[in-house]
């Protein structure tokens, strides 16, 4: 993928899409973090073993929806609205992903497609699939 300065600076940007934004955090195949974080000032609702655990669980997630491309068409993002968050995930080239969070206030409809215009290129090519 890019480098880490990279992905932080998309990390950061994403974060200050707006208030309500909690984490931005690149997430590689094996779900090792890779860049990102907590939006400043904020402390994360999990443990960082929790973190761990969901971060493995989430590659092996978007890993396991590349399953259903060819029925249903590629997946450009997958969001769950929780009782305390919203969390959303893009899945990037190289089956890394973008896990995202914001609080349950946030317009996520708008958010998730600015985000998309912003991860744009760090998609698979799609030449690339070929």
């Amino acid at each position: 993928m890019s480098n880490s300065e990279d992905l932080e600076k998309v990390c950061q940007k994403i974060t200050n899409l707006d208030p309500l934004m909690r984490s931005a955090r690149i997430i590689n195949s094996r779900g090792h973090l890779v860049a990102g974080g907590m939006k400043q000032g904020l402390l994360s609702l999990e443990s960082q073993k929790q973190d761990e655990m969901m971060f493995m669980e989430l590659a092996l997630r978007v890993r396991m929806r590349h399953e259903f491309d060819k029925e249903f068409g590629e997946v450009h993002f997958s969001m769950s609205y929780r009782d305390k968050v919203i969390v959303m995930s893009f899945p990037l080239a190289n089956d890394d992903v973008l896990l995202v969070s914001s609080e349950k206030e946030a317009d996520f409809g708008k958010i998730a497609f600015k985000i998309l215009k912003l991860v744009a290129p760090y998609k698979k090519s799609i030449l690339g699939t070929f």
